[in-house]
């Protein structure tokens, strides 16, 4: 290939070359100035939201993926990672293959495939992008560390994106990839992803953070110089040759402690950190015996991931102690190679190892994303798949021994079952019992850190039980046992399965023959890539086909087969009617699980306006009951096993909405209010001033000093409604006001 202006250009990247010249290791310099010269090429013209050259991305993703150590073709790849996709017209993988090699290409276009995922939509678009990445990933692991090094840069440069850019961006930042960084152990990338997420995500929350670190550090601000001066003095009495670093904690992970386990400032143990770095393992413990003489420890705060380490390979001591005035700090004792793999995680094997060794070591890490694809290759609803990678992959584990000594990681909150399946399947399978440390324990227990667990099995065992559907935790686990149940129950999931789908018939329509109601089954048995009706009754029998993802299409075929004039008409009993579909062909602007037309009505306990997040909740024998996402009967229903299959994706059709074909809808307020004898007057002068119809007025007492009213009024939307508190709040005497009734 030949380029113009090389020198001029390769200035650019001269930072990366000495980076790279200075790391010790070989690369193929030539064919890295290459990749870069040839984006250059391909970018030419382009510019990002900040108004530089485009090239200035890939040059940046290149230094950071350079910094974990990574190969030729990953800092390659970084280099073109966006050519495909944003050059179509100039370039493609053939070419990029034929330059630049088979890896390469296959990078590139694992990363193209990596589309932008909308965490606040977490329905079949969202799952689709989540779980290709989980492909890419399992085929070349470089695929997601080029992919963190992009997100990061990305992240870095934020501020010249649109506000609902950068919120969506930071959400899905927060939600997936500083949750996969965490998983691979490179902890300083996932570090940054969260701070910069929660900036965005919680400016104010952020700042406030921030001000309280500063404060406490401004106060103590000799501390970690003065500890690291008397730890250092310490070893060196005992010969060790030793690294330190001293530090605060992490913006991020004061927030989650503060915000998510409501603990005060004063309560995090560890905002101040020491961290000792020497050769070896046995100087590991001589450090943590020199600093338990030199401190008094705190109970329940010493951890060993050396004995047994994290999934993620993380490795290191942890203990807590009590330094000067009272202040407490913790302790992180490792060596370097465990530091260099607490820092770069799995990347690190790119760093220090090679050859097939390293490769097989690497698999046999990353085999946890195997067991997730198996998963995901089931029929799962996109809640489900988010459930069970959530539950999976982005939860804290917890550490339990078998009785030979073997370490099992499971994710918080795994049942005794789960460990079972975590062995094996055929140990879950002839599971009848299981001990803890040596005592019967019943299977529903969650086992806690340290303990051993011993699974009772027997030859003679029927297998699993369907209730353990409802108790088991991972994904693994539910995995096998709807396999088990689909390879040795058929007769009987069929059975169960056609029971579930005539019962969602007969809420359809009560007048369907059983002639009728397995030609129905047997066309939506078809429409979802099944050959008979006994195939789809078995799915549902076994779990592996929610009803929930079939019900559009049984209201389909239902009214195929049943004239409406045949219908038996359901009288609403609750206070809000049940919205049909109007003859003019407008849908009062609300779409279940992608059908327009579908029966609802809009649930009492939240009262949804358009602009809200909403989910639909299939009642019996009143259509869909559409809920705001935050209402609390949401909240609790989605943890119920009996309700959970019930809930439904709902959206509102924005195009009838933004056309004002939907009408006007109910929104209720309580307002708090001094108990003045003017407050209901001036309440409803402001409401007649707006033009809105005040359809429900309540007050009552509250004390001897204040008024609580209760009002219902009609409304447009939420930007509508947002516009109404806005004013009642500048009533004389309202001291504020709350969406909902009690």
């Amino acid at each position: 290939m030949h380029y113009s202006d090389t020198d001029e250009r390769l200035e650019q990247i001269k930072s990366l070359l000495g980076m790279l010249s200075s790391s010790g290791k070989k690369f193929d310099i030539e064919k890295i100035k290459d990749a870069f010269l040839y984006a250059s090429d391909m970018h030419e013209g382009q510019f990002r939201n900040s108004g530089e050259p485009y090239i200035v991305h890939p040059i940046a993703v290149a230094e950071i993926v350079a910094a974990l150590g990574l190969d030729t073709d990953s800092i390659c790849a970084a280099f073109l990672h966006d050519t495909v996709e944003d050059c179509s017209e100039k370039t493609n993988l053939d070419i990029i293959s034929k330059f630049f090699g088979q890896d390469v290409a296959m990078l590139v276009d694992g990363l193209t495939k990596l589309v932008d995922m909308n965490i606040e939509d977490k329905e079949e678009a969202q799952m689709e992008n989540i779980r290709r990445m989980l492909l890419a990933m399992s085929k070349d692991i470089r695929v997601i560390f080029v992919k963190l090094c992009d997100r990061l840069h990305n992240m870095r440069t934020l501020d010249a994106k649109p506000e609902a850019k950068r919120r969506t961006t930071a959400l899905e930042t927060m939600h997936v990839y500083a949750p996969l960084a965490h998983r691979l152990g490179i902890q300083r990338i996932k570090q940054e992803l969260e701070n910069l997420a929660l900036l965005y995500l919680d400016p104010i929350g952020y700042a406030e953070v921030t001000n309280h670190i500063e404060e406490k550090y401004g106060q103590n601000r000799d501390f970690i110089s003065n500890v690291r001066k008397s730890v250092s003095d310490e070893l060196e009495r005992y010969n060790l040759k030793f690294t330190l670093e001293g530090r605060v904690k992490t913006v991020y992970s004061i927030y989650r402690k503060m915000y998510n386990q409501s603990k005060e400032f004063d309560e995090i143990y560890d905002f101040y950190a020491l961290r000792i770095i020497v050769e070896t393992e046995l100087e590991c413990y001589t450090a943590l015996g020199i600093i338990h003489e030199m401190y008094k420890s705190m109970p329940g705060r010493f951890k060993d991931y050396i004995s047994t380490p994290k999934p993620n390979m993380y490795q290191s001591l942890h203990t807590t102690v009590i330094g000067r005035a009272g202040i407490p700090f913790e302790v992180q004792i490792r060596t370097r190679e465990m530091h260099h793999i607490a820092e770069y995680g799995i990347a690190a094997h790119w760093k220090y190892k090679s050859g097939a060794q390293s490769r097989e070591e690497i698999d046999n890490k990353l085999e946890w994303i195997s067991r997730l694809i198996d998963t995901e290759n089931e029929n799962l609803a996109p809640d489900d798949f988010m459930h069970s990678l959530k539950i999976d992959i982005f939860h804290d584990e917890t550490f339990v021994f078998t009785p030979k000594g073997d370490v099992i990681a499971l994710p918080q909150g795994s049942t005794l079952i789960d460990f079972a399946y975590a062995i094996h399947s055929q140990i879950g399978n002839r599971m009848v019992g299981a001990k803890i440390n040596g005592m019967i324990a019943p299977i529903d227990r969650c086992p806690q850190n340290g303990e051993i667990v011993e699974i009772i099995t027997s030859a003679s065992s029927k297998g699993p039980s369907r209730d353990w559907m409802k108790i088991v935790k991972t994904g693994e686990a539910r995995s096998k046992i709807r396999q088990w149940f689909k390879k040795e129950k058929r007769s009987e999931n069929i059975i169960i399965g056609r029971s579930d789908i005539d019962r969602e018939i007969a809420r359809i329509s009560k007048n369907t023959t059983e002639s009728q109601r397995t030609e129905i089954i047997a066309s939506v048995a078809k429409r979802v890539g099944m050959q008979e009706a006994d195939d789809l009754c078995n799915a549902v029998g076994y779990g592996g086909m929610p009803i929930s993802k079939i019900l559009a299409k049984l209201k389909e075929e239902v009214l195929k087969v049943v004239k409406p004039e045949e219908e038996v008409k359901i009288v609403e009993v609750e206070e809000v009617k049940t919205v049909a579909p109007p003859s003019n062909g407008k849908y009062g602007g609300i779409i279940i699980d992608g059908e327009r037309g579908c029966a609802f009505k809009f649930a009492k306990c939240c009262n949804p306006l358009p602009g809200d997040s909403i989910i639909g909740f299939i009642t019996k024998g009143y259509g869909v009951s559409i809920h705001k996402r935050d209402c609390p009967n949401v909240i609790t229903g989605m943890k119920s096993e009996e309700f959970f299959h019930r809930w439904i994706r709902a959206e509102w059709d924005l195009s009838e909405v933004k056309q004002g074909n939907t009408g006007i809808y109910e929104a209720v307020i309580q307002i708090f209010a001094d108990n003045d004898i003017s407050v209901i007057a001036n309440i409803t002068a402001a409401l007649a001033d707006m033009r809105v119809s005040i359809l429900q007025i309540n007050t009552r007492k509250q004390g001897d000093d204040d008024v609580v009213v209760s009002l219902k009024f009609t409304c447009k939307d939420i930007g509508h409604f947002n516009s109404v508190v806005s004013k009642l709040r500048n009533v004389p005497h309202v001291n504020n006001i709350v969406r909902g009734f009690n």
